[in-house]
């Protein structure tokens, strides 16, 4: 599911693109000082791309590499530039294996 093109986002659209809880992204917020949404008077969250490019990389190192939260912070203050590396990658190896599977089907 791809995000649409927007200068700010709400929670609920991440919650549903990362296919998580509103309130796993509002605790990442108080554990990761990467994340930083914009807030209106009444305390809604705006997020920028910024903030989903680091709620990206948190959620591929917790999710789906299987890193506790201080392991995900080791790695982004370590190999920050690795681990985009590693999420384009398995992005493109996904790509790959729906396609197999699409040629499979016929």
């Amino acid at each position: 599911m791809e995000l649409p093109n927007k200068l700010y986002y709400s929670i609920s659209e991440l919650a549903n693109h990362f296919k998580v809880a509103p309130s796993l992204l509002r605790y990442w917020e108080a554990e990761f000082n990467s994340i930083k949404p914009k807030r209106n008077s009444k305390g809604t969250r705006f997020y920028t791309k910024k903030d989903i490019e680091e709620i990206r990389k948190i959620h591929f190192l917790v999710k789906e590499q299987g890193f506790t939260l201080q392991g995900a912070r080791d790695q982004l203050k370590k190999k920050g530039q690795d681990v985009d590396y590693k999420i384009e990658l398995t992005e493109r190896l996904e790509s790959i294996k729906a396609k197999l599977k699409n040629l499979l089907k016929d």
